[in-house]
C-alpha cells in the first residue's frame, strides 16, 4: 500500500491518502468538508479538478472519457501519486447542465 500526498488548492487541508482509499474517505475520516451525495460516481458533487497528479476512478460514470483526464470525482478516485485538486470546480458536462436548467426555468 502506498501513500500519497492529496493537497487542496486555496487552503490549508492537505492529506495522506492511500492508494487503496478514496480520496472523499480520506477526508472523511480526517474531518476535511468535502462535499458529495450519491458517492457512486453519478452525481459530480464531489467534483475537483485535477491540477496536478493522476488518480485512478474507473468507476466515474459521471464523467466523460475526456473530462477523466482533468476532474475527479472524489468519491471514486484513489490517488496514483501526489495530487493537488481545486475542490467545487465542475466538468462540463455539469456547468452546461446547470446553465440549460436555470434558462429553462426563466422560460417558466
Amino acid at each position: 500500500m502506498t501513500e500519497y500526498t492529496v493537497e487542496f488548492v486555496g487552503t490549508d487541508e492537505t492529506i495522506e491518502v492511500s492508494d487503496k482509499q478514496t480520496i472523499l474517505k480520506a477526508c472523511i475520516e480526517e474531518g476535511i468538508a468535502q462535499e458529495y451525495s450519491c458517492r457512486v460516481g453519478m452525481c459530480l458533487a464531489c467534483s475537483a479538478e485535477i491540477v496536478e497528479g493522476e488518480v485512478a476512478q474507473p468507476a466515474a460514470r459521471g464523467l466523460t472519457d475526456e473530462e477523466r483526464e482533468r476532474y475527479a470525482l472524489t468519491c471514486m478516485a484513489r490517488p496514483q501519486s501526489d495530487l493537488k485538486l481545486d475542490r467545487g470546480v465542475y466538468p462540463p458536462s455539469i456547468e452546461q447542465d446547470a446553465a440549460d436548467a436555470a434558462a429553462a426555468a426563466d422560460d417558466d
